[in-house]
């Protein structure tokens, strides 16, 4: 276990993440979002992206983020990594690294990492997490014998990853099982304001004592940077970026979320987060009773609809729901458009089908609650949301 944080500084906050006993800043640097990420080929970063993230990175230390995330399914993002991090001269010590990969089998495994490994620059990585354990059968192939996770703890034993985990999108039984297993030292995973359908795996995961990593707060957190007057008003004095960091940090079980900064502006932004209180302090509490206020505005503002998981209409009704509520109660049409037009009928990641008449005349009826008109309060979510024209990846 390390002495104390990593470039520590004053102002930021840090968090033992969960039994890996490593000290991690509250915020982490997330590498998702930098310029011209995705375009090929993947090891070659135009210059303005390695400009971009030098910057970033520079005053990711200088505020006292030791956390750096990224992941092979972040199109260019490890070699820019890599390249930055070894230009600007960065101690390897002074920072923790977090990377990503989906590997299938114990070859697999074995040719990502040492390709990772090579991206990055570096001879070892502080966390390695298994990428969208989003299915029961995902998560059966990562922990098959002599399968993938076995391959890692090889690696682990040599020192070349020194922690394993996962990240998830995927529902709340699966990230439970995946927490049980023992396999894993932390998980990533969403858990915000208006997502808080996973709180039961953060305390389990709490329990356990596992490192917990919350993905992009910020975006699919609601799209905050992008908030409507609305949210904006609800969140004063705070920004919604600002209350929903406070939010999530609300809890110990929680200990880094990631950031995807990448303009100096967003750092003035993320100061405003602290200090961060435990439990959260009066003034955040009033934040957040006037937001749970605005539920009571429409009559099923609080019906989420889990019981029907699985509905042989195979829309995805628990999140087309969650959209409503983010549109009819605080405005986030925005966001809404953003995540719905996401839905694909066979995706790990972010699968459904549209609430159309077509996939609505499946609907089973008979499992609803009485009183709740769930045909028409998804219906009018798809004609309010979605885009034909639309095309999204995730």
């Amino acid at each position: 276990m390390d002495a104390g944080p990593r470039n520590a500084r004053p102002g930021m906050q840090y968090r033992r993440f969960g039994k890996t006993g490593k000290a991690l800043s509250v915020i982490t640097l997330g590498g998702m979002r930098f310029h011209d990420g995705w375009s090929k080929p993947r090891t070659e970063p135009h210059p303005e992206m390695l400009a971009q993230c030098a910057r970033i990175v520079k005053l990711a230390l200088e505020h006292g983020i030791n956390h750096i995330e990224t992941a092979y399914g972040y199109g260019k993002s490890e070699h820019c990594y890599g390249r930055v991090l070894e230009e600007l001269g960065v101690p390897r010590g002074s920072y923790y690294l977090m990377t990503k990969g989906a590997p299938k089998t114990a070859e697999e495994t074995h040719r990502l990492v040492e390709e990772q490994l090579r991206g990055l620059r570096t001879d070892h990585i502080d966390f390695y997490g298994w990428h969208g354990i989003n299915t029961a059968e995902l998560l059966k192939g990562a922990l098959a014998p002599g399968g993938p996770v076995d391959t890692l703890e090889r690696y682990r034993e040599q020192g070349v990853i020194g922690h394993i985990g996962f990240s998830t999108h995927g529902p709340l039984d699966v990230i439970c099982e995946a927490v049980l297993s023992g396999r894993f030292e932390f998980v990533n995973l969403h858990y915000y304001y208006f997502f808080q359908r996973n709180d039961a795996a953060v305390q389990l995961a709490g329990a356990r004592d596992l490192g917990v990593f919350i993905i992009s707060p910020n975006d699919k957190g609601g799209r905050l940077f992008d908030a409507p007057s609305l949210l904006r008003e609800l969140t004063q004095p705070l920004t919604p970026i600002q209350f929903n960091a406070r939010w999530c940090l609300r809890t110990p079980f929680v200990h880094t979320l990631s950031f995807g900064m990448t303009e100096p502006e967003h750092f003035a932004e993320m100061r405003g987060i602290f200090p961060v209180s435990v439990p959260l302090a009066q003034s955040d509490r009033e934040i957040t009773a006037r937001l749970d206020a605005r539920r009571l505005l429409d009559p099923f503002g609080d019906y989420d609809g889990y019981e029907l998981v699985g509905d042989p209409s195979g829309i995805n009704i628990p999140e087309v729901l969650r959209f409503r509520r983010m549109v009819r109660c605080y405005d986030m049409e925005g966001f809404g458009r953003y995540r719905y037009n996401m839905f694909e009928p066979d995706s790990h990641w972010v699968g459904g089908n549209f609430a159309t008449e077509e996939h609505l005349a499946r609907l089973d009826t008979s499992r609803v609650p009485e009183g709740v008109p769930l045909r028409e309060l998804l219906a009018e979510t798809h004609q309010a949301l979605y885009d034909p024209k639309r095309k999204t990846s995730d």
